[in-house]
């Protein structure tokens, strides 16, 4: 008598055994189907929104891949990708996605899907810009009111774009009126709210949030408050063990007909929040 794990086979049954191992490797097989993982770094606008909740159980029901979302700024997203410890990206700062491609971290990059940055603040706006269509000028009232300013503080997308915005109005609040937080969106306009201060927020965000704070939209509708958001796969030439294949089908899935869709249909209190890239 021979035994195999907590099975017990006779000398002579090498039918059975031959059966058993079959059905072994054809169970181990689907189970690894079914647990494959894909690791994909993102903002925290796409998980604070809901739009992720919305997206990836139907990719997950179709391809069997599992996703381990790591939400943060997307300076820290495109890091955990550029160190090869994430597979896929999903980001929104053009120019960042371009420097990481252009050094070879990341592949197949393509559009997802766009939406834009909005100035939120006290419904009894002290700073004076309701109405305001620029936003460069819009941030130079800000530091001249010395109404208190929320900033991300922790090199994402928005704060990002809001650095370029303060450098191109020539000027910044000082002291007590800005306050770096090192937080996600969330939090910032949660912070806001309590403080009653002003903060440059995408508006997928802000949407999800708009009830619970009660902040106002100040600034909107500049076309340099564009916020378009990308996919990246990491390049597997720099680290072996990514799974590759995986982030090829995120992407793939989430450009085509129906991922766009689904981003189109995505709503939070009836209102659109992310546009899709491509029309399908």
């Amino acid at each position: 008598m021979r035994k195999w794990n907590r099975f017990i086979f006779f000398e002579g049954d090498a039918v059975y055994k031959a059966i058993f191992m079959l059905s072994f490797l054809i169970a181990s097989s689907t189970s690894a189907i079914a647990d494959e993982i894909l690791r994909m770094s993102t903002t925290t606008s796409t998980d604070n929104s809901g739009l992720l909740k919305e997206l990836l159980p139907a990719f997950e029901a179709k391809t069997k891949i599992k996703v381990h979302v790591i939400s943060v700024g997307t300076g820290k997203a495109l890091e955990l990708a550029k160190n090869g410890d994430v597979d896929v990206t999903l980001v929104h700062a053009r120019a960042a996605e371009d420097k990481f491609m252009a050094a070879g971290h990341g592949v197949n990059r393509r559009d997802v899907m766009y939406n834009d940055f909005i100035i939120v603040g006290p419904i009894n706006d002290p700073a004076h810009l309701q109405g305001t269509k620029d936003v460069i000028a819009a941030f130079r009232q800000l530091a001249a009111s010395k109404a208190k300013f929320i900033s991300r503080g922790d090199n994402s997308g928005t704060d990002q774009m809001e650095q370029s915005y303060w450098k191109a109005a020539g000027v910044k609040p000082e002291g007590a009126a800005y306050v770096s937080a090192g937080l996600g969106m969330g939090e910032v306009l949660t912070m806001a709210a309590q403080m009653g201060a002003y903060t440059l927020t995408d508006r997928a965000t802000y949407g999800a949030y708009r009830a619970k704070t009660g902040l106002a939209i100040e600034v909107e509708g500049d076309p340099k408050m564009f916020n378009p958001y990308g996919i990246i796969a990491v390049n597997p030439a720099k680290y072996k063990d990514v799974n590759f294949q995986g982030a090829n089908s995120l992407i793939e899935w989430i450009t085509s007909a129906e991922g766009q869709k689904k981003i189109a249909d995505f709503r939070v209190n009836g209102e659109q929040l992310f546009f899709p890239s491509y029309k399908k």
